[in-house]
This record gives structure tokens, C-alpha cells and sequence, in this order.
């Protein structure tokens, strides 16, 4: 599965979730212990508000602190609309996966933000799923290439502690709980 695609597959996925959250449901806990719904809907508008700019060559010090904290206010759905749809456009723009970006750690290539914004998208959104009690319906091609790209990396983050420790599961697994898995979550 080309970057784009999987990105865009994560992408409808998170944003029909992001759509089915109950009005009681934004306090709800989510397999991110430190997050809950609303917790972890404000994490993705953040990280979309920020990847036109990326995506466009600024620095961090240019676009500065003013994703910083609650960015989705009283309007959540909203918020997920707006910075969604400004990343969407940014990730389609022609040439946007050429080149570097500047993230926390230095520079990187555009592609491999790309895979690490798709694989936010994904995994929070089976994230999202469980926190709202619906089913989530990765698909299987999104999960083998999203797995496929972060596994050689894996280790590093869990030792980052950006994700917890894999969890085991069967090798019979469908693609989508391998993954959730392999970043810490009970499938």
C-alpha cells in the first residue's frame, strides 16, 4: 500500500470515529492511559494542525507554542474538521512527501512523518473505537503496511516510552490486532 493511500484509509477511519463520539462520551477512558476521548481527539488536532506548516518547510520556532494545550476547546468535531482538513490537503499537495520535515527530533524525510502520522491515525483510532464502544474497522492492507513500516522502529519507541511494550497474541492474529500489539495495546 502506497503512503498516501494508507494515509488516507487512516484518515476516513479516524474522521468517521471522531463523528460517532456521543455527546456524554468525551470523558470516556480510552486504551491510552493517560487520555481520555477528548484527551486523544485534541492529541490528532493538534498533530493536523501542525502538518500544513511541517509539510510547507517551517520550523518549530516558527510555528512556536500555538498548538500548545487544549486546542479543541467546546468544539472537538469542529476542530477535528478544520485541522483535518488543512492536513488532508497539505499531505495531498503535489510534492508534499519529497524533501524533509522538521519534527522534535531533527529533521526526517516527509515520507516517514507521513507514516508516523498514519500510523497515529490508525492505532488511535482503534483507540478511539474501543474509548466510544464501537467497533473499529482497520482495514487489513492499512494494518500489514502500517505494521510492515514501524516494526524495525518499534523497539526504540517502547524504550522512548512513546509506546508501552508489545502484547502478545497469536500467530494467527488478523493484521489489525498485530499491530495494536505491537504498540502496547490488548487487542
Amino acid at each position: 500500500m502506497e503512503l498516501i493511500d494508507a494515509f488516507e484509509t487512516a484518515f476516513k477511519e479516524w474522521d468517521r470515529l471522531v463523528h460517532e463520539v456521543g455527546e456524554q462520551q468525551w470523558d470516556d477512558p480510552t486504551p491510552c492511559r493517560e487520555w481520555n476521548v477528548r484527551d486523544l481527539v485534541n492529541h490528532l488536532v493538534g498533530e493536523h494542525l501542525w502538518a500544513p506548516h511541517l509539510l510547507n518547510g517551517e520550523t518549530l520556532a516558527e510555528v512556536g507554542d500555538r498548538y500548545d494545550g487544549d486546542v479543541v476547546g467546546d468544539a472537538p468535531v469542529a476542530m477535528w474538521e478544520q485541522a483535518g482538513s488543512g492536513s488532508r490537503s497539505a499531505f495531498h499537495r503535489k510534492g508534499a512527501l519529497r524533501g524533509d520535515v522538521h519534527v522534535t527530533g531533527g529533521k526526517t524525510p516527509a515520507a516517514e512523518y507521513g507514516w508516523q502520522m498514519t500510523t497515529d491515525l490508525a492505532v488511535h483510532g482503534w483507540d478511539l473505537a474501543k474509548g466510544i464502544g464501537v467497533p473499529s474497522r482497520m482495514h487489513d492492507e492499512l494494518a500489514d503496511a502500517v505494521y510492515d513500516h514501524i516494526a524495525p522502529q518499534a523497539g526504540s519507541w517502547h524504550e522512548a516510552g512513546i509506546f508501552d511494550p508489545p502484547v502478545d497474541v497469536p500467530d494467527d492474529a488478523v493484521p489489525q490486532d498485530r499491530l495494536v500489539a505491537l504498540l502496547g495495546r490488548h487487542p
